[in-house]
């Protein structure tokens, strides 16, 4: 278990009836536009926090890395039209220091700082003797201690009101998703923490519109507390993050499709490994997708070698003797003898379409 000192969700200064909502565009780009982001929200229903992004840590320089201290005002202007409390992102002392000045109600700490001790523990000595939420990403890495340890520094400042945000993890390949959820880390912040709120980002997981229903009732259906989704009058003429951000009507309707399941309490720990099993076997499923995309891959080299050299696809030997081991090898493992011939045809069937695609490509002179 956690050190962390921190108030029951409950009491929080904030109004947080579950699920939060937190949106808004994911960059202040002007006063209008965050004006009438706000109030479109507003005008379906009112989210738990309106958020916008002020300073904007690019991965690679000479793109929109924020409007800087002037958008402040901007964000608690709307908050303040639309009655909802505002958050935005900081990264050093003085973001700290310029959010409080400007009347920010809640502070968030991005992947990019939560990363770095140095920075964390800088932000935590500007926040001390200050009573404000202040709600901590994961860092880039799937590292637990790294995002506990930023949790723990904060809390040390004194902060009370102390919550996380799931955003999933960097990639070293390409996948369906910007940033891998790989979901058993915030099982585990919540087992370790029990009363710390935690909020998903599907935004920065999917990278899409397309995967955010999908992430968001993920989210719901592990009881975490609230959503994080970038919202946008215009998206697709957003300065960052055009791809994953939508209308404030989309917005909605993601938010209204969402079923939300109540939690037995006295049922909390079968229900958390629950989730942790099926987190498991969507990882293998990950897995098995990867491994026969390589193996297609494979599929394809062959057949090239098999066209350079005149040979044909279809070997019946090779093929009797790929059934026969594998099928074996399935039923050591407990499959069905069944389920390994429907499960080989179904591969077999693709191989051979790559390979006569390859056969049949005709390379231009």
């Amino acid at each position: 278990m956690s050190a962390l000192e921190i108030k029951p969700k409950e009491e929080w200064s904030l109004s947080l009836d579950k699920p939060w909502i937190i949106s808004g565009p994911c960059s202040a780009e002007s006063e209008e536009q965050v004006m009438e982001t706000a109030k479109e929200i507003a005008n379906v229903q009112k989210p738990t926090l309106l958020r916008a992004g002020i300073w904007k840590p690019r991965t690679r320089p000479n793109s929109f890395e924020g409007v800087g201290v002037g958008g402040l005002e901007w964000l608690v202007n709307a908050g303040r039209e639309i009655g909802t409390p505002v958050t935005t992102e900081v990264a050093n002392a003085q973001h700290v220091e310029a959010c409080l000045k400007a009347g920010v109600d809640v502070l968030w700490l991005g992947a990019r700082t939560t990363v770095n001790p140095f920075s964390v523990q800088e932000i935590a000595d500007a926040l001390k003797g200050v009573d404000i939420p202040v709600l901590v990403k994961n860092p880039l890495n799937p590292d637990l201690n790294l995002w506990l340890g930023a949790l723990e520094r904060i809390n040390q400042a004194g902060i009370t009101e102390l919550g996380a945000i799931h955003r999933g993890f960097s990639p070293f390949e390409k996948t369906i998703y910007r940033n891998i959820p790989q979901w058993e880390f915030p099982i585990e912040l919540k087992l370790m923490c029990p009363e710390i709120p935690i909020i998903c980002d599907p935004s920065h997981i999917a990278g899409n519109t397309e995967l955010l229903p999908f992430i968001a009732q993920k989210a719901m259906d592990l009881d975490l507390d609230g959503l994080m989704i970038e919202s946008h009058v215009q998206p697709s003429v957003a300065l960052s993050d055009a791809k994953q951000q939508v209308t404030p009507k989309q917005l909605w309707k993601i938010v209204r499709g969402l079923v939300l399941r109540q939690a037995e309490v006295d049922a909390k720990e079968l229900k958390t490994k629950l989730a942790e099993l099926r987190e498991r076997i969507d990882r293998i499923d990950e897995n098995i997708i990867q491994f026969l995309a390589d193996r297609m891959k494979v599929a394809i080299e062959i057949g090239s070698y098999k066209k350079k050299n005149d040979v044909t696809i279809l070997q019946v030997n090779r093929w009797d003797e790929i059934v026969k081991q594998r099928k074996y090898f399935g039923k050591m493992l407990g499959l069905s003898e069944e389920f390994m011939d429907r499960l080989l045809q179904i591969v077999h069937k693709e191989s051979i379409k790559q390979q006569t695609t390859v056969m049949n490509n005709v390379e231009q002179e």
